[in-house]
């Protein structure tokens, strides 16, 4: 299983996306985006639906569900 952070951190690149964008995206202090990718902390539900919105995939693989 692979961890949220890592997941997110895929996505970001593969998009060229840096902590800033992802924080416009989702309405969030970049703080708040450097807290995700390090693991100390997983974003809210509606930072959830935010981030798969705007990044165009499934709930089921940003939280590698199965």
């Amino acid at each position: 299983m692979e961890p949220f952070k890592t997941r997110l951190s895929k996505i970001m690149k593969e998009k060229g996306l840096n902590q800033l964008d992802i924080s416009a995206i989702v309405g969030v202090r970049q703080s708040q985006v450097s807290n995700w990718l390090s693991g100390r902390s997983l974003p809210g539900y509606k930072s959830i639906c935010a981030l798969c919105k705007s990044l165009k995939v499934e709930p089921n693989y940003l939280l590698d569900l199965k």
